[in-house]
């Protein structure tokens, strides 16, 4: 065969595969668009809920507002919606709500910090497997249930050394929350610290650094940025828990910052008019709408401030 022949019989078989792989790629090209635009979806709902969230809680709350004076919701003293006499002071549910977060952050954040400072740096391995899924299957017990285990258990052991101790307190509903706060700073600390660098280690070991001291001047530092979110990922949820004061704590409104009180959190109000029979629309109702968006409030202060020391320590390390 002529080597004008052999050209003239390639030519066909390229023209049938040139088609195959521009279908190929265009294929590939829908299947990418198709994925990104799934990602996308799925960012956008995230921050689509958030902004619904908020909308709702603003809406609703300007209804409220008409009705009660904002200067008196931030300075009242005294929180009756349900009262003939209605007062609207939102202080006595923030005291409530800053107190027990503060017996649980209390409890948490040395725990939460010491349980991943061992589990990352001087837990052999089998105990680090088995730990770590009792932790995790921690988070996954019911809050109602750590609610009546604050009621029933907590509240009467710590009534042995206080007898003087009421019922319903903040300190016990602070220490169950607490306790079931650990694994969310242990777990997210622990990973950060397992991030970190071997050569970092080994060159504190190489310096004559001991263990402890290579896990607290080296290895934590270092991590620093995901232990502060691992803090405001528990400041978050303490605030915002809800069965456990409800249950433990008490409902009765009460401007006090001692945790040896009985008190009521935002959550625990909202909970206990959402149940109740008093009819949509009403002032009493629209209250809790209000109550959530100072609670909204409260968390991204605290959020903010979690994001400022994290970039402020993550430049200084």
């Amino acid at each position: 065969m002529t080597p004008r022949s052999q050209t003239m019989a390639a030519e066909p078989a390229d023209h049938a595969v040139e088609p195959t792989r521009l279908q190929h790629r265009a294929a590939r090209a829908i299947k990418e668009r198709l994925i990104e635009g799934v990602l996308f979806l799925a960012a956008f709902s995230a921050v689509a809920t958030t902004v619904a969230i908020v909308y709702i809680l603003v809406s609703e709350s300007v209804g409220f507002f008409e009705h009660v004076s904002v200067r008196d919701f931030l300075t009242d003293t005294m929180w009756t919606p349900l009262f003939a006499d209605a007062r609207y002071g939102i202080l006595p549910l923030v005291s409530g709500t800053l107190t027990v977060a503060f017996v649980a952050l209390a409890v948490a954040i040395p725990m939460g910090t010491i349980v991943a400072i061992y589990l990352s740096e001087f837990a052999p391995f089998w105990v680090r497997e088995i730990v770590k899924p009792f932790l995790e299957l921690l988070e996954a017990v019911p809050t109602v249930v750590f609610g009546y285990f604050a009621l029933l258990f907590v509240t009467p052991l710590l009534q042995a050394f206080f007898p003087e101790l009421p019922g319903f307190n903040m300190l016990s509903a602070g220490l169950v929350i607490g306790i079931f706060i650990i694994p969310y700073i242990s777990s997210v600390a622990e990973d950060a610290m397992r991030a970190v660098p071997m050569s970092m280690r080994e060159g504190s070991y190489a310096m004559g650094a001991t263990r402890f001291q290579t896990a607290v001047r080296v290895v934590t530092p270092s991590a620093i940025s995901g232990i502060v979110a691992a803090y405001i990922l528990a400041i978050s949820r303490a605030i915002g828990e809800t069965m456990v004061v409800a249950i433990a704590a008490g409902l009765q409104p009460n401007l006090t910052f001692n945790p040896t009180e009985q008190a009521a959190t935002i959550t625990a109000y909202i909970v206990q008019v959402a149940l109740g029979d008093l009819p949509h629309g009403s002032i009493g109702y629209q209250s809790i709408f209000a109550a959530g968006l100072v609670l909204v409030i409260m968390t991204l202060a605290f959020n903010i401030v979690g994001h400022l020391l994290r970039r402020r320590f993550r430049e200084a390390y």
